[in-house]
């Protein structure tokens, strides 16, 4: 049995703003879910009453049998275990209930006779123990403190799941549903060794997602190695990438590791993987099937153990078809995809990133700030290069920005206009949108063909292009 107290009527009210859900859990996440485990009818219909009268989510039961079908069907925070029940024992109940439900933890209600026993229970992951009889107002605190833990746990779970960065500045920004579909799809992957490809135009942050996947993988703490193969003629790219021996070439004097190999360990990643050449993309898939390569020159077969990420701002399928690009590489580096949208089809990322680049691109003494009209043509602007452009223009804005408050006069004039033609936009009496649907009326006739909507229009096919961005007609 518990033994009921009485507060003097000036003691209340500190009392129970430690107690009662309303004040003290008014920061939790959710009601506290209480398991109550007891063969004394009285004594379990009394705690029903006085958890419940607190507005807690008790459910009650008379034996371990019952609380393990309740623990298979619902979660719950905390458990009040009688030591001594029917059929199976209050311990042998403790461990059933750990096994499925980790997160809870556990009260053991005891009798003085069996302390020795309750303390077996902590050492087997009971949060605590109660001897009865036990005042009312200990029982509630432990059951408090233990939902507290409970809570604690749940919280720092959560922090572990979310993405880590290598650095604020490097971190991928936006809560559009496309960029959480890409965390979402990175904190899956990142623990594996899958190969990953990323595709995406040029600018949207493909090597944040390498660096991401990279930080949040067990090999965070070797190399991660980047190349770019647009950025290298194929026998140099070669050299860079597997390495070479002495003399395999005019002016090899030395013998040099390739970047498979200072990444041993960690991660390579290959920027542009559609501008390889046919026959390293053999080698490639090599070293993607069975870890095997050679060092240009060499005759030792060497073992690589990297992870590869991959990336392309190209349609790998029409590489594929064109005969540029090796079908069984393509389906090797593609184990995972994960595709980064251009800025223009998540634009309510951009004030998002614009506070980003303004904090951890800051330019002079003090942070900047955009005013209302400079954020509106940031909107309405189509970032044909993506996060890497919008980047650009907010560092040359708050160079040019007075008392570090960027207005339009700050931005780029193509931008400018954008936020002018949306303005204009849909009224037929001013010129521009007369002209706007001239144009697009003459590319619909033409099906999209430029050259004879250039011919009809009497214009060049270049001021036809300037005019399609204008307007933004693509």
């Amino acid at each position: 049995m518990f033994i009921r107290e009485t507060f003097p009527a000036n003691s209340l009210s500190g009392y129970f703003y430690f107690l009662c859900p309303k004040k003290r859990m008014a920061g939790a996440t959710h009601s506290l879910k209480l398991l109550l485990v007891d063969d004394d009818d009285d004594l379990r219909q009394d705690l029903v009453h006085l958890f419940r009268k607190q507005g807690h989510d008790v459910t009650a039961v008379a034996s371990g049998e019952e609380a393990l079908d309740k623990a298979g069907r619902a979660r719950f925070d905390v458990a009040l275990l009688d030591l001594h029940l029917p059929g199976i024992s209050g311990i042998d109940l403790l461990a059933k209930l750990k096994e499925q439900q980790p997160e809870l933890e556990a009260i053991i209600l005891t009798a003085h006779s069996s302390i020795e026993t309750a303390v077996e229970a902590m050492r087997k992951g009971a949060y605590d123990y109660l001897t009865k009889p036990f005042r009312t107002a200990d029982l509630e605190v432990h059951v408090q403190k233990a939902f507290e833990k409970v809570q604690l746990q749940r919280r720092e779970q959560q922090w572990l799941q979310q993405l880590s960065y290598e650095s604020p500045r490097y971190r991928l920004v936006g809560s559009s549903p496309a960029m959480r579909k890409v965390v979402a799809l990175i904190e899956k992957v990142a623990a594996t060794d899958a190969t990953v490809l990323v595709r995406g135009a040029s600018g949207t942050g493909k090597e944040l997602v390498a660096r991401a996947l990279h930080t949040n993988s067990p090999r965070r703490n070797r190399p991660l190695v980047t190349i770019n193969c647009a950025a290298l003629q194929e026998n140099l790219l070669e050299s860079e990438l597997f390495g070479h021996e002495k003399g395999a070439f005019t002016g090899a004097i030395t013998a040099k590791p390739g970047l498979v190999e200072v990444a041993e360990g960690g991660t390579l990643f290959i920027d542009e993987i559609g501008e390889m050449a046919p026959g390293l993309q053999a080698k490639l898939l090599r070293v993607l099937e069975d870890g095997h390569y050679r060092r240009v020159g060499g005759t030792r077969e060497m073992n690589a153990d990297v992870r590869v990420v991959a990336a392309t701002n190209r349609d790998l399928a029409e590489e594929i078809k064109s005969g540029r690009f090796r079908e069984d590489l393509f389906y090797r580096l593609n184990v995972v995809s994960i595709f980064l949208p251009p800025l223009c089809e998540r634009r309510e990322d951009i004030p998002e990133l614009v506070e980003h680049f303004l904090t951890t691109r800051q330019i002079g003494p003090l942070r900047s700030r955009v005013d209302p009209e400079a954020m509106k043509a940031l909107m309405a602007y189509s970032w044909p290069g993506n996060v890497r452009e919008l980047a650009n223009v907010l560092e040359r804005a708050q160079i040019l920005a007075e008392n570090h408050i960027i207005t339009v006069d700050d931005l780029p004039e193509n931008i400018f206009g954008a936020a002018a033609a949306a303005d204009q936009a849909g009224d037929p009496r001013h010129l521009s949108e007369v002209e706007r649907r001239h144009i697009q009326a003459i590319l619909q006739q033409e099906k999209g063909n430029k050259v004879h909507a250039a011919r009809v229009l009497g214009i060049s096919r270049r001021s036809l292009y300037r005019l399609i961005e204008k307007y933004h007609l693509e």
